[in-house]
């Protein structure tokens, strides 16, 4: 690859994803205004999913959805883990934590899935056994009661639940008969993870009081972006990436996207940045860097992972649903970053 292609269009679409993956935290947060997380999500990505579906069959042929059982219920158990355990949850405390805080708390899921891959006869590293130090060590200062300001300890809790949810899942999905095309997997996964969490939404009673006359504006604009930027553009952008730049500066994005993340929260949202946050959140963020920095070998893209989202790379559960790389964590779309 030349320099000048890095300097260009490779970064242009680093920048997307950079950009658009970090400020789906914020997207979250203004939908869940005045709209309630698990139907809202499912919304999400059931509309996200079938436009997918519909500009694979429209590009090449209604032949690219077509999927074994087994593979289709792969894609439904990963899509379950990452949307409706991971997603869902992230989508859910953030009634109650802000957008920042809970991408500081997502960016451990490199840390957890380094503990899922020893578990199961890996050896990482010693660079990756030390980000797994700092990123639980950061995780500790987010969540210590207090530290984080008026910050309900529940909704930490559900975010770590979270982030557990989407290690799983995103460890799972480069171990189990997932579809060839990492994009129809990702349109299934994100249909399974829609219908998931529109499901568990029913089940909270959240359709009880709905009013769709009283949503916001603001909160159906947050929607429609998470949608088209954050489960389409950017993820169309990273799988991009998985196939044309070096798995190592791809990787890069699991510890810009929690940066972006707090400012966008601190500029839009006047959300509070306490010295314990940034604190926290500096030590976590130097854990990811150690763990990216040992995964620098080239992982193959598989189906969906965010985390980040392909070997399968945690995606960002702020992120929608896009191929797996080994690093990365729930946000945004689902990613198999």
């Amino acid at each position: 690859m030349t320099t000048a292609r890095i300097s260009g269009t490779v970064w242009a679409a680093l920048g997307i994803v950079y950009l658009v993956w970090g400020s789906t935290y914020l997207g979250i947060r203004i939908v869940v205004e005045t709209m309630p997380p698990f139907l809202s999500a499912g919304a999400r990505f059931v509309v996200a999913g079938l436009l997918l579906a519909a500009l694979l069959a429209w590009r090449h042929g209604p032949g690219v959805l077509r999927v074994t059982r087994a593979q289709l219920a792969s894609a439904a158990v990963v899509g379950v883990l990452l949307l409706v355990g991971g997603n869902g949850l992230v989508v859910l405390a953030e009634t109650t934590v802000p957008s920042g805080l809970a991408a500081l708390l997502i960016a451990v899921v490199p840390a957890w899935v380094v503990v899922l891959r020893t578990a199961f006869g890996e050896r990482p590293g010693p660079a990756a056994y030390a980000g797994v130090v700092f990123g639980l060590a950061g995780l500790a200062l987010l969540s210590l009661p207090g530290l984080s300001g008026d910050v309900r300890i529940g909704g930490v809790l559900t975010v770590v639940a979270a982030t557990l949810m989407w290690s799983v899942g995103s460890f799972s999905s480069s171990r189990i008969p997932m579809p060839r095309n990492p994009f129809t997997a990702s349109a299934y996964e994100m249909l399974a993870g829609g219908v998931g969490c529109a499901l568990v939404g029913l089940g909270r009673g959240e359709q009880r009081g709905l009013d769709l006359a009283e949503v916001s504006a603001r909160s159906w604009t947050a929607l429609a972006y998470l949608v088209v930027f954050g489960s389409l553009v950017a993820f169309t952008a990273y799988a991009w990436l998985l196939q044309t730049a070096p798995i190592s500066l791809v990787a890069t994005y699991a510890y810009v996207n929690p940066v972006v993340a707090v400012l966008l929260g601190w500029l839009v949202l006047d959300e509070r940045l306490t010295w314990p946050i940034a604190l926290g959140g500096a030590v976590v963020v130097a854990g990811v860097w150690l763990i990216v920095r040992a995964e620098r070998r080239p992982a193959p893209a598989t189906a969906l992972a965010l985390p980040a989202d392909g070997g399968t790379a945690p995606r960002d559960p702020g992120a929608e649903a896009p191929p797996a790389t080994t690093v990365g964590g729930p946000g945004p779309g689902t990613d198999r970053r």
